[in-house]
């Protein structure tokens, strides 16, 4: 049986501090999602808000292949806003701690929980939802209440059953036990939810699958509310790399769907997150860089590829012979062992400054002390930009580009994203090129601080990233992604 994956990050995502997604947002999202191949996508909630209500109608009304869900309380209120918004299921949750019987059901016991569960679940039922029913904060319940809650859940024709950890309080050895006692106990699907509030959620979820799980929830990028959810990309490339437990996921959309969820909720990842942080597949050390030239396989449990990422050689004060020569073959150019030892000297100098040494700087160090004149291919002549309150951003660009003058214009959100999509429709016709990435800096304090900004560009098969270093903003942008036009065209 191919293990299910229900996927929160529309909800409990949605519930991380700072995040609000507009219906379109949701809906690439929830497209996104499809394509990745999760089994179930919970939309919203229904009966949160306007918003929630319309994302959720529009997504079940979009044929995807997904399972389209609500969150809900045991409240009939909640089934009939998940009804009418045309969902397919509900994702229904009850207090089944002592702690939250006591704040959200005052003056109620458990036999009273359990009464209006059952009352919920059926009219859910009647309203032609398919139903999920969990026992909220259960890890922190008695497991016999649990088992008693679950026993009237299944009786009222629940089809799924899932037990959350809603503070991530769970150890892997209790998610492990408690599921191998559940899923022997209950005959229909049991799912686990983690949170991840002592960076347990992953592995909680790994040990809960192990026990008898038959699905699992999780959000892309691991967010959620407080310290997030179970991380989607983590816990299926572990069962499936490491345990051989098989999802529906294609692999290959996961980093480009967490790239999209990161662009639209504005929650940089960090760049060492497992499976999709900048540096999962990024290499620097010399003595391992060596190594992967000859199989990558030395210093990386998985091929980037499976995950639709490319591997990435940096170059910094650990650099070393094999990664500085690989990346000159790429250029064209050859060096004596003399010339090598410098052109190492002079990278791994700026390295020990704590600066980040990019592509464009390993290509001037390279063409300085080899004595290579390189004409510029893009020569940027001029740069207009109108900005402020009331006002779209405009970019004029006036370039030369193989002796030939463009004139092109362009609008953006702010004045550096206008100049930048000014360049590339001047540059169009000679090259697609692709940003990867936009690093800013302030090198010191003020608002006259230096700035350098770091991009990264793709054309076709290669990457390259470049550095503009002025005060001003704009112009250390523009001359960030010049100098990595001409390395690319």
């Amino acid at each position: 049986m191919t293990l299910k994956i229900l996927d929160t990050t529309l909800r409990d995502g949605e519930q991380t501090p700072g995040v609000s997604l507009s219906v379109e947002q949701k809906m690439l999202i929830a497209s996104a999602l499809d394509k990745l191949g999760v089994d179930i996508i919970e939309a919203g909630t229904a009966i949160a808000s306007e918003g929630d209500f319309n994302a959720i109608k529009e997504i079940s009304q979009a044929g995807l292949n997904a399972e389209i869900c609500s969150f809900a309380r045991i409240k009939k209120e909640d089934i009939d806003a998940a009804a009418d918004a045309n969902a397919d299921s509900v994702f229904m949750v009850a207090p089944s701690s002592e702690i939250h019987i006591k704040s959200k059901f005052r003056g109620k016991s458990e036999e009273d929980v359990i009464q209006i569960s059952v009352e919920t679940i059926e009219y859910a039922k009647e309203r032609g939802l398919i139903v999920e029913f969990g026992g909220e904060d259960a890890s922190r319940g008695k497991l016999e209440f649990i088992k008693r809650l679950f026993e009237a859940a299944v009786d009222a024709k629940a089809d799924r059953l899932s037990y959350c950890d809603t503070v991530g309080v769970l150890t892997p050895e209790r998610a492990e036990s408690i599921m191998k006692e559940l899923s022997s106990q209950f005959k229909i699907p049991i799912s686990i939810h983690c949170h991840d509030d002592f960076g347990l959620a992953t592995i909680n979820t790994i040990y809960a699958v192990k026990g008898g799980a038959t699905e699992i929830h999780a959000t892309i990028n691991g967010l959620g509310e407080r310290a997030g959810n179970a991380a989607l990309e983590e816990v299926v490339m572990a069962l499936e790399v490491l345990y051989g437990i098989k999802t529906r996921i294609n692999k290959k959309n996961i980093y480009n769907t967490s790239k999209l969820v990161e662009k639209l909720t504005r929650v940089a990842v960090p760049p060492n997150k497992p499976i999709v942080g900048d540096n999962a597949f990024t290499h620097e050390s010399g003595i391992h860089t060596s190594a992967l030239l000859r199989d990558t396989t030395t210093y990386e449990p998985i091929s980037p590829e499976t995950v639709g990422r490319e591997r990435l050689l940096v170059l910094g004060k650990h650099a070393g012979r094999a990664s500085v020569e690989a990346l000159m073959k790429e250029f064209g150019y050859k060096a004596t062992k003399e010339q090598m030892l410098e052109i190492l000297n002079r990278i791994k100098e700026i390295g020990d400054k704590g600066k980040r040494v990019t592509d464009a700087d390993v290509k001037t160090i390279v063409e300085t002390v080899l004595q290579i004149k390189r004409e510029k291919k893009v020569k940027l002549e001029g740069l207009s930009i109108v900005s402020g309150m009331s006002i779209t951003p405009t970019a004029s660009v006036k370039l030369r580009i193989n002796g030939h003058e463009r004139i092109e214009a362009a609008t953006g959100l702010g004045p550096v994203d206008a100049a930048i999509n000014a360049i590339k429709k001047a540059i169009s016709e000679y090259a697609d090129i692709e940003l990867l990435s936009y690093h800013v800096d302030a090198i010191t304090g003020g608002t006259d601080a230096l700035v350098d900004v770091i991009i990264q560009l793709k054309r076709g098969n290669r990457i390259v990233t470049s550095r503009g270093a002025r005060t001003d903003i704009i112009m250390a942008s523009v001359e960030a992604f010049i100098e990595g036009l001409n390395m690319l065209i």
